[in-house]
């Protein structure tokens, strides 16, 4: 285990403040509110908040120190996540986006400039499941690279640059768009060591580079390398509120201060600068800093859980090998009524694949509610009934 590991887990025994979060809300709503926040789940990138346990949330924030609102998407608690994600990632500035895609979109349009082929991962999301915004509203040209594979490698970037630069009209590439982890390869991870090497390339032929962080705070548990190592091989980068956070919605641009600036009317253009943004981003507040920790923790319980599982025979589970906050977990028994029973106990699995029966299911804090014994026991005896 590396250092960076270590340090991640090392203290982990100690009482997550998701756990004292949750109680201090159920106590503070009352007994008509006491089965929220019980549940594990095991298809979110977050603790999968329910409307009431969201409220409950908001309202003791309210209740407490107060919320300071903005406006406009500009200012209150707005501009203090702000700051924190940028120092966080190590960039000089960051702004507010009401989701990911949008984070996305102006973050390549504004970065091409008149350059505006982009090579993008086949399998990212930008390229996949964005309407293809990108080209109808800023006259993008997304060229999809290493289909079925999470990572570009340099060999791939330099041959479309060349032929870019030799067709009978030349044209210049202005962005490569990494995404990591990637959704659609099962949250696995670019490679880190290629990424450098790409990061280097594309700097030195004036290329920019974009980094969809989505689920960028899963990383540094599984690459050793930390946020702003992974940050500072990009010029941008556009991390979810709501994934891993626990916010409504929302997303956070970063970048250097001279690319950030006078950003937000590029937002406003869009129809993203929010009157008040501040009910969707403030829960996401308190879970920011804790995050890496206690995805760290979730993980440890996780691998014991994992272990316990191996010792009946009726259930098989496997990783990816560059895989990040999904396993897959197979039982010899009909998926749906295994789902249906382990509902019944508090333990909410994602829809099984039709075909294989596996469930992809996803390594997050909500884990952290109860233990590895007690989750075990509760998929063992739905798998009894």
């Amino acid at each position: 285990m590396d250092r960076r590991r270590f340090i991640a887990v090392s203290g982990l025994t100690a009482v997550s403040p998701v756990l004292a979060q949750a109680a201090a809300a159920s106590a503070a709503a009352g007994d008509a509110d006491a089965d929220l926040f019980k549940h594990v789940n095991f298809y979110d990138d977050g603790l999968g908040l329910s409307s009431r346990e969201y409220a409950v949330l908001l309202e003791r924030m309210s209740a407490g120190a107060g919320i300071e609102a903005d406006n406009y998407s500009n200012g209150g608690i707005v501009a203090e996540l702000e700051a924190r994600f940028a120092k966080k990632l190590g960039k000089q500035a960051a702004m507010f986006v009401p989701t990911g895609t949008l984070a996305n979109h102006i973050a390549l349009r504004k970065l091409a400039g008149a350059d505006r082929r982009v090579l993008v991962q086949a399998e990212s999301h930008f390229y996949n499941d964005s309407g293809d915004c990108g080209e109808i509203l800023s006259g993008l040209n997304l060229v999809p690279l290493a289909p079925g594979r999470s990572t570009i490698t340099v060999d791939e970037a330099r041959d479309w640059v060349g032929r870019s630069a030799g067709g009978r009209v030349p044209m210049k590439i202005g962005v490569v768009s990494i995404e990591s982890p990637v959704r659609r390869r099962d949250h696995e991870m670019a490679d880190y060591d290629e990424l450098v090497r790409l990061s280097a390339y594309a700097r030195g032929e004036g290329i920019r580079l974009h980094l969809d962080g989505a689920r960028l705070f899963n990383l540094p548990y599984h690459s050793g390398r930390s946020l702003q190592e992974h940050a500072a091989l990009f010029d941008t980068v556009f991390v979810s509120l709501w994934k891993h956070f626990n916010g409504m919605s929302g997303a956070i641009l970063a970048g250097d201060s001279a690319f950030i600036d006078g950003l937000y009317h590029t937002r406003r253009m869009f129809g993203g600068s929010l009157p008040q943004a501040w009910p969707a981003v403030a829960v996401a507040a308190q879970y920011v800093d804790r995050y890496e920790t206690d995805y760290a923790q979730a993980w440890q319980l996780t691998d014991r859980l994992l272990a316990l599982l191996a010792q009946d025979r009726r259930f098989k589970s496997r990783k990816l090998p560059a895989g990040t906050s999904r396993y897959f977990l197979a039982v010899s028994d009909d998926p749906q009524a295994f789902r249906e029973r382990a509902k019944q106990r508090g333990l909410l699995l994602p829809r099984p694949h039709p075909q294989t029966g596996e469930f992809a299911m996803q390594v997050n804090p909500s884990v952290l509610r109860s233990n590895a014994e007690a989750i075990a026991q509760g998929l063992i005896e739905a798998a009894k009934a």
